[in-house]
């Protein structure tokens, strides 16, 4: 077997609209297509010994063994590799459950589709699999508990931790939308102005004088005290030579913690003799230059968690231990204790494994134990000095017990320290009782306080301390999201982008939008090339800026890794062509429509798509959306028009000369498109297309009739305004045109709006794309031998796998079909090229320049007439 390639998938796909994380392998079964599983010996009892977990597969039996039975019966490998890749996930603690094979159209090749929780680690599941059938196959060690636990690893150092996740898990219920912005905990919720971010629990409403305060644990301790808090007594020493007079000021036992500390590093409790506690600010040193040192106070330690001032949880927490039975070493209680299904590596669990460190044979060296002792029948034994669950510490619910008046000092607290989110740490016997009355203290004032012992506690009520996090960042009536037009298609998604982005700018709102040529937010270029995948579009939607979105939205990006953006408003196609067939199990017409559609799949249920009624393909998309439909025409009179409008249906129509909204039997004349600057007089058929799908999709948008007119008259053709679209540059004597038309419907346009221009001679410099089928690159070549008086092929660049002479000699077989004594000029170099029509060029003559033949074609033109006016 070999793996053609790994696909990410992140967003809405060609597979699932609703599953965006999806790892797409390529997979080449090279023999082994014809040697299903039932051929290879042993295989089935190899596979059932190796993985037994399996037995939960139903498979297309539906029920429990489904699986295996299908291979006792006989399968294909890359069925069996999908349910290895999402079996191993699951028993790294990643349960995920969705997959598919499918057969290419090329025999023996599959795609092999299956889900993922960490995008590393679906990778690594995709080549694991590979490798444990391969291994399964030849009767090897398929190192399954190697794979598991790199999968583990890979989890660990990829995923959420358990606080940001709960919160980004609570924005998902809620459809915000949310990116990650880093490889850490850096999360945006909500696009664009609409946007809030936050890291681990601080969010952007987070005082920062608040967190300098939390952190510095003496100043907090000053500011509590000042506020009638209880606090512990305590100080704060920077040197050893200080410790003497600190340990008289206070008396034993004692606490040592370094000032700027967190989750418990560096501290040591129950401090009773001078030697412990030189060792103890020697340790503490390590993370901090000041030590502060506290009153040891008996009790218990308890976790309050107050969120926008207002307490949601709280949480007795006991430090990591083991209760001796009078036969087990420790080692071995905590070997049991890890057993304990609770338990897992890092988050993965409720609970996290025990690790025996300098901490815990500190703390068994204080009673003269170590790890070999036995320990006592009921002697608990304490193997942490702080009741963190990351350090393996367990935690109880307590939140229904806490005493009002506690209740109104923790959220005291928050104020006078200033914190949105607020993990307060209590000493006491417990918080039933005032704390004034049982003498508890405060030890610290967290800020990005853990949610995990609250979201899973190891006893009690789990407490969804997200929710108010939202509550705050989001409260009611507040948006996270802005409005977003997505626009796919083969021909005229450009312009029809640059033009919708036009109207919205026009019409005072600031309007970020990705194209073919970049990225641009409102007038500015941030980011030049081809930008119309996922990843231009979040760039948009983590603008700040941004208050609409345009997205032209591509074949490509969206088979390389969906789209990049959950749910649109308006989802616009504006027609179906042969192009690009041929490329990633994309072969027909009908598999370029189940590309599309991914788009028109994402939009949301009271939004719209705007379709193309002229194209059939189009018309296939509407009768399976699951959203309101409208429609664009040429045609008035086209049934599909007719059909929709008798219902009530809304369509934007070209008639009598006007662009026409059309609702039920009620007809709203926008503009004619004489007075559309882009349309060329209406002599160019495929632009009044393109005004059509953009007018109505702004309509859709609530905009103003009379709105929508004036942004069509002031959209003017230019290289600044529609780059490589309809660029006409008037020389004296001859005109060049500048059109990046690629395909045979492209083509066309372009040919019929020739026949509206008299010239003494048309011009066409054209090339071929290697990546598109033999016949697309001869009837490109067939349709400029209908147009052109004269051909200069100029195939520079786009050879994409061929070499140049076979993309040339494909150009001219197409082109001696249709004209078998037409002149044709070979000039590969653009420059040379360029210079040569300008120099040869006959007064009256008109040379169109297609397919961006000639590298920055508009740029050159431009300079050569500047040239020319002596500008």
């Amino acid at each position: 077997m070999k793996i053609l390639g790994i696909q990410v998938l992140r967003g809405p796909n060609i597979w699932s609209i609703n599953r965006k994380k999806l790892i797409q392998m390529r997979l080449d079964l090279e023999d082994l297509e014809q040697r299903p599983t039932n051929l290879i010996d042993g295989f089935s009892e190899r596979i059932t010994k190796s993985l037994p977990t399996l037995f939960t597969h139903r498979c297309s039996k539906g029920h429990a063994g489904g699986f295996f039975e299908r291979v006792k019966e006989g399968t294909w490998m890359g069925h069996v590799i999908e349910h290895i890749a999402l079996e191993i996930q699951t028993l790294a603690g990643m349960d995920t459950g969705y997959g598919r094979t499918r057969q290419t159209k090329t025999e023996g090749i599959y795609n092999v589709v299956f889900s993922y929780l960490e995008e590393k680690a679906g990778v690594y599941a995709a080549e694991a699999s590979v490798k444990i059938a391969e291994a399964l196959i030849d009767n090897q060690d398929c190192k399954i508990e190697e794979h598991i636990q790199k999968l583990r690893e890979l989890r660990e150092s990829e995923r959420l931790g358990p606080s940001t996740g709960s919160i980004v898990d609570e924005a998902i219920s809620r459809d915000i939308p949310w990116i990650r912005l880093n490889k850490s905990s850096l999360v945006q919720l909500g696009y664009g102005k609409n946007q809030v971010r936050f890291r681990a629990t601080m969010t952007e409403k987070t005082n920062s004088i608040a967190v300098d305060i939390a952190c510095n644990k003496d100043e907090t301790k000053r500011l509590l005290q000042d506020a009638a808090i209880p606090v512990a007594k305590g100080l704060t020493i920077s040197e050893a030579e200080e410790l003497p007079e600190a340990i008289k000021k206070i008396g034993f036992p004692l606490v040592f913690k370094p000032l700027d500390g967190n989750h418990g590093k560096g501290a040591t409790i129950n401090v009773k003799t001078e030697e412990a506690a030189k060792a103890a600010f020697d340790y503490a040193k390590n993370y901090s230059r000041k030590i502060i040192i506290e009153k040891f106070i008996s009790g218990y330690d308890f976790r309050i968690l107050v969120i926008d001032h207002q307490m949601v949880a709280a949480a007795l927490r006991v430090p990591a231990h083991v209760k001796g039975n009078g036969q087990y070493t420790i080692q071995q209680l905590i070997d049991r204790e890890n057993e304990d299904p609770r338990r897992g590596y890092g988050h993965e669990n409720v609970l996290t494994e025990i690790i025996v460190d300098r901490d815990t044979l500190d703390l068994l060296a204080k009673k003269e134990y170590t790890l070999e002792t036995v320990v006592p029948n009921g002697e608990i034994v304490y193997l942490k000095s702080t009741a963190n669950l990351s350090t393996g510490g367990t935690s109880i619910d307590v939140t229904d017990l806490v005493h009002p008046q506690n209740i109104f000092i923790s959220e005291r607290i928050s104020r006078i320290i200033g914190l949105d989110i607020c993990g307060i740490d209590v000493m006491a016997q417990n918080l039933t009782q005032p704390l004034t009355e049982n003498g508890g203290v405060i030890l610290e004032v967290n800020a990005a306080p853990g949610f995990r012992m609250h979201l899973a506690p190891s006893e009690g009520l789990p407490r969804n301390v997200a929710a108010p996090v939202i509550d705050m960042l989001y409260p009611p009536g507040k948006s996270a999201r802005i409005p977003i037009i997505a626009v796919t298609g083969t021909n005229g998604k450009t312009t029809t982008t640059r033009l919708i982005a036009h109207m919205v700018k026009s019409n005072g709102t600031r309007v970020g939008y990705t194209t073919s040529d970049g990225i641009y937010v409102q007038n500015t270029l941030l980011m030049k090339g081809d930008t119309t995948g996922p990843i231009s579009s979040e760039f948009i939607l983590r603008d700040p800026t941004v208050e609409f979105a345009v997205l032209e939205t591509a074949r490509g990006g969206i088979l390389r890794a969906g789209l990049g953006f959950n749910k649109c408003d308006i989802g616009v196609v504006t027609n179906i062509q042969e192009d690009h067939l041929g490329i990633s199990d994309i072969h027909s017409l009908d598999d370029l429509t189940r590309v599309k559609n991914v788009v028109i799949g994402a939009v949301k249920r009271d939004g719209w798509a705007v379709l193309n009624a002229d194209n059939k393909y189009c018309i296939k998309i509407a009768n399976d959306a699951d959203c309101k439909v409208a429609y664009f025409s040429m045609d008035e009179k086209n049934p599909a028009i007719v059909e929709h409008c008798k219902k009530g249906g809304t369509a934007a129509i070209y008639e009598n000369g006007y662009i026409t909204i059309k609702k039920g039997d009620w007809k709203i004349r926008v503009d004619k498109v004489t007075h559309i600057p882009i349309t060329f007089g209406g002599s160019v058929e495929f632009m009044i297309e393109n005004v059509l799908a953009a007018t109505l999709a702004v309509f859709l948008c609530g905009y103003k009739i009379e709105d929508i007119r004036m942004s069509l008259e002031t959209f003017i053709p230019s290289a600044a305004q529609t780059p490589g679209r309809m660029n006409i540059f008037k020389f004296k004597e001859f005109q060049i045109l500048v059109d990046f038309a690629h395909n045979p419907d492209g083509f066309n346009g372009i040919k019929d709006y020739l026949k509206t221009i008299e010239a003494t001679e048309h011009v066409g410099v054209i090339s071929g794309t290697g990546d598109r089928r033999d016949e697309d690159i001869k009837e490109t070549a067939r349709i400029a031998a209908q147009m052109f008086d004269k051909i200069i092929i100029c195939q520079e660049k786009y050879l994409r796998g061929r070499n140049q002479q076979e993309l040339i000699d494909l150009l001219l077989s197409g082109i001696y079909e249709v004209k078998p004594d037409m002149e044709v000029i070979i000039n590969n170099n653009g420059n040379d090229c360029l210079q040569y029509i300008i120099a040869t060029a006959k007064s009256g003559s008109f040379m169109t320049i297609l397919s961006d033949t000639i590298d920055n074609a508009i740029v050159k033109v431009t300079e050569y007439l500047d040239k020319e006016f002596g500008v």
